[in-house]
């Protein structure tokens, strides 16, 4: 009488067991890449080379958020200070405090002081900061209220759902362009978005468009 089965299911336990571990590995390794908030980026807080504070700077000293990022509404990219920016002030505001010298190394061998980005959206996704500064939407619509935080950190999903709702309802995230770079500005109680919003919409010829190659191209 042959056998029901065939040799190889002698093996299938050890299969179902070694394939049960790699399921499973690679489910705990999704989760741990696709789940944290290094990834979902909301919380994230990385260790900056020097402890910079933007509630002394934007907020008790009000400094304009394009003292530092220059080019945030001329380029598509905001970019990052170097250690020549801080040093215009620096250079004598606490010229010597030890907790700068990454600074003042940097600047001595005209270097990029090593900062570590926090707002990252991925490769396939193209974002222009001068587009939208200038069409009336405030760096606290994606990066919070920074002028509040002592050291910055990722406070917005800035996920595909939240640049649809901005998208979907420009006349709801927009103020007066002149107080886009004013952290502190909110709306008085009489301020209408279907109105006043609706108004700057059609002040600024604001066209948001919902179609996919506006952020994928």
């Amino acid at each position: 009488m042959s056998n029901i089965f065939p040799k190889w299911t002698n093996r299938l336990p050890l299969i179902l067991t070694v394939g049960g571990l790699v399921a499973g590995a690679c489910v705990v390794a999704g989760v741990t890449y696709y789940f944290t908030p290094k990834y979902t980026r909301v919380g994230y807080q990385p260790i900056q080379p020097v402890s910079f504070s933007h509630e002394v700077h934007a907020g008790q000293m009000g400094i304009d958020c394009r003292y530092c990022h220059n080019d945030v509404d001329k380029s598509w990219y905001s970019n990052i200070p170097s250690a020549e920016t801080c040093m215009k002030c620096h250079s004598t505001v606490l010229a010597e405090d030890p907790r700068l010298e990454p600074i003042r190394k940097s600047f001595k061998k005209n270097t990029p002081v090593p900062w570590v980005q926090i707002h990252k959206t991925p490769d396939y996704v193209y974002f222009n900061h001068a587009v939208h500064v200038n069409r009336g939407v405030s760096c606290v619509k994606c990066h919070g209220k920074v002028n509040e935080m002592d050291e910055v950190k990722h406070s917005k999903s800035l996920s595909m759902a939240f640049c649809l709702e901005c998208h979907r309802n420009p006349h709801e995230n927009v103020r007066p362009q002149d107080e886009v770079f004013n952290l502190n500005w909110e709306p008085s109680a009489e301020w209408d978005a279907g109105r006043e919003g609706q108004a700057l919409v059609d002040q600024m010829k604001i066209r948001s468009s919902e179609n996919c190659s506006a952020c994928h191209r």
